[in-house]
């Protein structure tokens, strides 16, 4: 049984517009991601924010030195001194999506945005836990975890029509 509280903070209203039940997509993922590792967190916590590429690009040019807005950006809580102090929830760290370039690479893709989102959702998720994709064999593991938790929602693989 997974406990993971997902706070989703929507920064940019057309999230919603675009999809009337974003948050409940984001949890719906998020949790997913965690089951497919097939690791027990006990509790945690995360928090998902929608947002859009200007925020982002900030993100991205603070944090990675990169000044373009990206699709997804993860910060992993770095305080693990914290974890289940006093039974509080594991702090995960957030998950940050632009709208206008996920929506951008989904129409690209020829992807629902649901699709797409529900993606982008997995893959922070994954780099929270620790999965990166900086090696062949890493993006490997990464992405079949990735593919195991799209899966289980009824959603194609990705990487059919866009290998890394």
């Amino acid at each position: 049984m997974i406990r993971l509280s997902v706070d989703v903070l929507v920064h940019q209203p057309a999230w919603r517009a675009a999809m009337p039940d974003v948050e409940a997509v984001c949890r719906r993922a998020a949790r997913a991601a965690v089951e497919a590792t097939g690791r027990s967190l006990g509790a945690a916590e995360v928090a998902i924010v929608l947002a859009d590429d200007g925020e982002v690009q900030q993100l991205n040019r603070r944090y990675r030195g990169q000044d373009k807005p990206t699709d997804v950006l993860s910060f992993a809580a770095s305080d693990e001194a914290l974890a289940g102090v006093g039974g509080l929830p594991v702090p995960l760290g957030d998950v940050v999506m632009a709208l206008e370039t996920a929506a951008a690479d989904a129409a690209a893709a020829g992807t629902p945005l649901r699709d797409h989102l529900s993606h982008l959702v997995v893959h922070g998720m994954l780099h929270l836990l620790g999965y990166d994709h900086l090696t062949d064999a890493d993006a490997e593991v990464m992405e079949g975890i990735e593919r195991a938790a799209l899966d289980g929602m009824g959603i194609p693989n990705p990487y059919e029509h866009d290998p890394h």
